[in-house]
């Protein structure tokens, strides 16, 4: 951790709120003046698109299994080589995954691979990390010690397993029963790496759905914001104001002392409202150290 060099995590799996969350972030960085390093998670993949399939292949043909929320199919290692480094010195070097057509004519680099690596902007005020892995610890690597702000960003797992199927499909042409091998896949995985990052985050908001998701793997439709509640759990209570949030976001109530509940329609707002005084104490010891 660094008062000089702040670095924020939001861990989480895709499909968890990501647009909500950018979008959000985004909002406070500009009306605070901040200006983030971004880091996206996909960018420490240790393979590209088509060695990740070979990769995968490999492993099975071994009888093992290779997936992105594991340690193998990442750097983990250089995350949290970078981490250390922007903690220490504000500096490192970043690069991007190149996701679609729309991002190879934007970086010059074919969908499924990576931009080459370049040094991050020495002018940055903090770092912003997005991604599967932003409090991961393991045997080899412990990430998480290096975040100042960790936040983490998870549906309950039936809603997250309904969104990956209707993405999947939809974008990817994916089957559905295609998918729920993928999710089979992955499961372990998840359980040993994913999941325990929830434990460490300072911050979790975990979007529940409101409609019957007990079979997601025929639902039909993915729950509404409007069919969904969040729920905001606090590591340390001490840093949250209760009152202030109440006060801030109708229709939402305490559940336990250290957790709130606000419909899901005020996901954004409710992130802004709460993170907002955070991030600006953050800036504001920053400010005191320089």
């Amino acid at each position: 951790m660094s008062v000089a060099h702040p670095i924020i995590a939001v861990t989480g799996s895709s499909g968890a709120g990501t647009s909500t969350v950018k979008h959000a972030f985004n909002d406070m960085f500009r009306r605070e003046d901040i200006k983030p390093v971004v880091i996206e998670g996909d960018s420490f993949h240790r393979y590209d698109r088509q060695a990740m399939k070979e990769k995968t292949a490999e492993y099975e043909a071994q009888g093992k299994i290779l997936t992105h929320f594991g340690p193998d199919a990442n750097e983990l290692d250089k995350l949290e080589a970078l981490f250390k480094e922007y903690s220490d010195h504000g500096t490192g070097k970043k690069r991007l995954y190149v996701h679609d057509d729309k991002e190879a004519a934007l970086y010059g680099h074919a969908p499924g691979t990576f931009t080459s690596w370049e040094p991050i902007d020495p002018d940055s005020h903090l770092l912003f990390y997005e991604g599967l892995h932003g409090g991961i610890i393991t045997d080899q690597v412990n990430v998480a010690r290096h975040v100042d702000l960790l936040i983490g960003v998870v549906p309950v797992v039936n809603l997250e397993w309904i969104q990956k199927i209707h993405r999947d499909c939809l974008n990817r042409g994916y089957s559905s029963e295609a998918v729920v091998q993928i999710i089979l896949k992955r499961m372990p995985d998840y359980v040993h790496y994913i999941c325990p990052q929830f434990t460490h985050t300072h911050i979790n908001f975990q979007r529940v759905p409101l409609v019957d998701t007990s079979d997601p793997f025929i639902a039909r439709d993915i729950p509404t914001p409007d069919e969904s509640n969040v729920v905001i759990r606090f590591r340390n209570p001490h840093m949250a104001d209760f009152p202030y949030y109440l006060k801030m976001l109708n229709g939402s109530f305490m559940s336990r002392a250290n957790t709130i509940v606000v419909p899901g329609g005020k996901m954004g707002l409710a992130m802004e409202v709460v993170l907002t005084p955070i991030i600006h104490d953050i800036m504001a010891r920053k400010q005191e150290h320089s």
